[in-house]
């Protein structure tokens, strides 16, 4: 239990750090949020807790392909607020768009033998 509650901790405190950071410097902050910090812990904790090599190389190969998916939400989103959308709005609405994304790339990807 003390395990699962320093890997919240350690993954709640980048949040933490990542919102305090863009509240004083927006594009620092977007800089730190970009870096694959998230994932890294994921995959330390992953092979800590199972150093199974084909379920590591399994989820880096599955992570780079959700990425993908997910970055027009990045773009969408400021673009929804430029235009005088409410922040709930268009974050529901770039989150809408990622989860039709992951889904597409999902369904494009096994047409190809690729399982997610």
């Amino acid at each position: 239990m003390a395990y699962l509650l320093l890997k919240a901790a350690l993954s709640g405190l980048i949040i933490a750090i990542v919102s305090e950071v863009a509240r004083r410097a927006p594009g620092f902050g977007a800089l730190i949020a970009s870096l694959p910090l998230i994932s890294v812990l994921g995959m330390i904790w992953l092979w800590r807790d199972t150093q199974d090599v084909a379920r590591m190389a399994h989820h880096s190969t599955a992570t780079f392909w959700f990425v993908l998916p997910s970055l027009p939400m990045f773009l969408v989103i400021p673009l929804l607020l430029n235009r005088g959308m409410g922040f709930w709005s268009a974050l529901a609405i770039g989150c809408g768009l990622t989860v039709m994304l992951y889904l597409a790339m999902v369904w494009a990807l096994g047409q190809f033998g690729v399982r997610l």
